[in-house]
């Protein structure tokens, strides 16, 4: 089964940068799109990015879009998000996800393959 591991989260005052990373194993990590999402306190887990198999198309949620950058590294099994100029409101539990196609996605419901979530708050 694919299992999947972000790493990067932490906290940090705003203005700052983060790098989130996610290792996929246990398959084909380049066979799969991928997607992040964050799920900020007491609210529902929201789209953020999302990347196909070769990294070519991508799609960003407009509340982050020319701040995040989603990229892939398929030799190394890993994708990245690349977080500028955080804000108060980008706090939350960040999840890497994958699923089976090779067509980029921003719909919660086409992944199947989640990770434990790695947590980034932002402070004013």
């Amino acid at each position: 089964q694919v299992q999947l591991v972000e790493t990067g989260g932490g906290s940090v005052q705003a203005g700052a940068s983060l790098r989130l990373s996610c290792f996929a194993s246990g398959r084909i990590f380049s066979g799969k799109a991928m997607g992040w999402f964050r799920q900020p306190p007491g609210k529902e887990r929201e789209f953020i990015a999302t990347i196909s198999r070769t990294g070519i198309s991508t799609h960003y949620s407009d509340s982050v879009k020319g701040r995040f950058t989603i990229s892939r590294d398929n030799a190394k099994n890993t994708v990245f998000l690349q977080m500028s100029d955080l804000k108060p409101e980008d706090t939350a539990v960040y999840y890497c996800a994958g699923r089976e196609s090779i067509s980029a996605s921003t719909d919660i419901d086409d992944y199947e393959h989640w990770g434990q979530g790695t947590q980034v708050t932002v402070s004013s």
